[in-house]
Order: C-alpha cells, then structure tokens, then sequence
C-alpha cells in the first residue's frame, strides 16, 4: 500500500515532500519560510486533495491551476500578513477519505471550507481506466460553464472570497460515510493491485 503523501508549498515558494502529515519545518537552512510564518498575522491553509495525479487528467489539471493561482495570490496575501500554505494529500483509501471527509475528487480547500459548495460529478475515463470501474469525479460550475478542471480564476477568487469574504462556514458532519463512488474506486484499485 502506498503511504500517504503530502506535499507542502511555503510562502517562499519552495516545495518539500514527505510521507507525514504535519511538517515541522518546510524546507532548508537557505530558506526565511518560519520566520515569514512567525511574522505572519494569518496562516492561510490550501489543501488539495485527490486520488491520482499520475494518471487522472482532471487531478494533473487542477493541480497545474492551483499551483498558478496560488502564485498570483501569494504575493497579495503576503503583504495583507498572511502566509500561505498548500498541502497535497493523495487520498489513497477509505481510511483517508473517512479522516479528511472527502467527498469527490479533486477538492480544494481553504481553511477547511471548500472553494465551491456545490459538488457535481461526471463520468472520469481517467479513474475508471485506474480501477476497472465506472467512476464519477468532480466536475466545477464557474460563470454558466461546466469544467472538468477549476479554471485558474475560479481558484483565485475561490481562494480571495474565503479569506476575505463573506461565507457560511461548513459543518463537519459526525455521520460521514464514504461516498459509494469513491468505494467502489478503492475497491477497484485493491482488485487491480
């Protein structure tokens, strides 16, 4: 089984990998990325998850637009005080979609809150070619359109409406289950495995 793994991007811009959840420290002794959390007034907490970034089109794009959102935002958010942090977590099983109450796939987070509400789903070649099974992933509604992949500016503004703007703040629901969809992915990806 593969661990899970979390990748972080610091407000300096340097990227660091680990199979832990929680990092002390981002990087190397060339980087000012504590000091820069210290001063900080907020910490801004972007969490990416999803189910393969090998494979899954619609995971690789998303991750490709989180990663230029985040740099058009950083700097903005940096002078306002607040440092960014982004972790990817590759939910590899139902344990970890359980711990994280994972819904679809890919999700983007920000401070817990989800950028779009409304989960829709569609057809994933990509994931059902992964686990031998139809599979139902993530689909995004931005300005009258449906994508498949979060355009970039839909990131921004979902990134800048929830830190600064008004929103509802979701409930953790105590009675979460797994998704029948992302159950049969993990069931899949055991037979094939």
């Amino acid at each position: 089984m593969k661990e899970l793994n979390v990748v972080s991007s610091c407000s300096c811009g340097c990227d660091t990998e680990s199979n832990v959840e929680v990092e002390e420290s981002c990087c190397g002794s060339d980087c000012n990325c504590d000091e820069e959390l210290k001063k900080s007034d907020e910490k801004i907490i972007i969490d990416f998850l999803y189910l393969d970034l090998d494979e899954c089109t619609r995971c690789q794009g998303t991750d490709q637009n989180l990663e230029g959102a985040v740099l058009e935002v950083k700097n903005v958010l940096k002078s306002a005080g607040k440092a960014v942090e982004v972790n990817k977590v590759n939910i590899i099983s139902e344990e970890l979609a359980k711990k994280y109450h994972f819904l679809s796939s890919p999700t983007i987070r920000v401070n817990g809150v989800d950028i779009q509400e409304e989960v829709t789903e569609d057809n994933c070649e990509s994931c059902g070619d992964l686990c031998g099974d139809e599979i139902d992933c993530r689909t995004w509604n931005f300005k009258g359109n449906t994508y498949t992949e979060p355009p970039k500016s839909l990131i921004v503004e979902g990134i800048l409406s929830k830190v600064y703007g008004k929103y509802e703040s979701q409930k953790v629901k105590n009675d979460y289950e797994v998704p029948e969809n992302l159950k049969n992915f993990f069931e899949g990806i055991k037979k094939k495995s």
